[in-house]
């Protein structure tokens, strides 16, 4: 081991990726982090052709060494649709990795915006984060749907273990052609939802509501309504009072007016279409997805830092043909120090965990005094602003860390 370097007791589960973002991951490796920290990972390569290689199984495997050893960063990767599989000759239209992994740790997408000097909030009021706390289970990530013929009539058939169906009425399609749509979700996937975003609001010392509407879906909404409600009160409401924040529930329509007068500092629980829609709102609003941070956390402990953003596919092709790209690194390389960070937690190592909020602060001082990608630029209400290219943003950033650490 080298003594110079930052030694870590045990490793994170590392997910590597596609495209532009597989290019900047190593560039953020090499130029920020493994010149400070002797880094230990279990490797698994998430790109999509070893995705097809295995059968998917890599993607499975990481899953499983994050419940194991607790701690994962995640590099973007593709999720395929027809062009992709033509374009990448696979064997299927893989799922979302993304999906994948949640399913196996059963967690919980919190997503939090990274806050700027410089690049403003669309909403004036907002002068700290909002977090948007996903649930990653069930909806109509999980449905079954079909078009509908007219004259032909949709019912919910529910046969209980005993073999005796109930039957529900959805509609009678007498008068025209249409479409139907059947959502689920389960109570164990609910509880730990519930869990993990209390947990996070502990560990945050955070106030968190949780939105849905349960006035018109009174059985399906309200059920989340209830076991929140019932957790809460028999697990939470006392360790909540002892760190001075507060649980409640809203509709989400009151919820999005409860936002937009806020400042900010607090977490927003959304199912999990809306916590989708909102994360991307959210991230818009505060300035950009290359300045979000995202963690899946499961009720067990284990956690999965990635970037909220895409692999960059027009960046990529670009990169290909030799030429150099501004793209925005920030939101990955706020993956690895989450994940750094965690793992120094976790393993009582607090110049780990010191060496991941100096990467952080380096990350913010250089764009705070102008030195971005072109994207943020087109944000940014500095004057003087330099555009860098991505390397060159990379090592913009190690000097200012450099300075920071001395």
């Amino acid at each position: 081991m080298d003594k110079t370097r930052i030694s870590m007791t045990s490793p994170i589960v590392e997910m590597d990726g596609d495209e532009m973002t597989r290019v900047i991951w190593k560039w953020i490796k090499d130029i920020l982090i493994t010149p400070y920290v002797d880094l230990k990972t279990e490797y698994y390569d998430l790109g999509l052709k070893n995705r097809d290689l295995t059968d998917d199984q890599i993607t499975v495997e990481s899953a499983e060494a994050t419940k194991r050893l607790k701690v994962a960063v995640k590099c973007a990767t593709i999720t395929p649709n027809a062009a992709r599989v033509e374009e990448y000759g696979l064997k299927q239209m893989w799922k979302s990795p993304n999906g994948t992994i949640r399913a196996i740790l059963d967690g919980t997408v919190f997503r939090t915006p990274i806050i700027v000097k410089g690049i403003e909030p669309y909403v004036p009021s907002w002068n700290k984060p909002i977090t948007i706390a996903r649930h990653a289970y069930g909806d109509i990530y999980k449905n079954t749907e079909s078009k509908v013929k007219k004259g032909s009539k949709a019912e919910l058939v529910i046969t209980d273990p005993d073999g005796n169906e109930k039957r529900l009425l959805i509609h009678d399609f007498k008068d025209s052609d249409g479409i139907v749509q059947g959502v689920h979700n389960i109570d164990s996937s609910i509880a730990s939802f519930a869990r993990s975003c209390f947990n996070f609001a502990l560990e945050r010392k955070e106030t968190i509501w949780f939105a849905a509407k349960d006035t018109i879906s009174k059985t399906y909404d309200h059920r989340f309504k209830d076991l929140f409600a019932e957790i809460f009160e028999n697990e939470y409401k006392n360790k909540f009072s002892d760190a001075g924040i507060e649980y409640f529930y809203t509709l989400i329509d009151d919820a999005v007016a409860r936002v937009i007068r806020s400042e900010g500092g607090f977490i927003w629980a959304c199912k999990n279409y809306d916590g989708d829609v909102m994360s991307d709102m959210l991230a818009t609003a505060y300035g950009s997805l290359g300045l979000m941070t995202s963690v899946l956390v499961s009720p067990d402990g284990a956690y999965e830092y990635e970037a909220a953003h895409g692999t960059v596919t027009r960046h990529y092709y670009s990169y290909l043909e030799g030429k150099k790209e501004s793209t925005n690194p920030i939101a990955t390389i706020f993956a690895w120090t989450g994940a750094l960070n965690k793992r120094g937690e976790l393993d009582g190592n607090s110049e780990l965990c010191q060496f991941a909020k100096d990467l952080e602060r380096a990350s913010i001082v250089t764009m705070e005094e102008g030195v971005m990608d072109k994207n943020l630029s087109l944000l940014s209400k500095l004057e003087n602003k330099k555009i860098v290219y991505s390397e060159e943003f990379l090592t913009e950033i190690k000097s200012r860390l450099d300075k920071i650490r001395s």
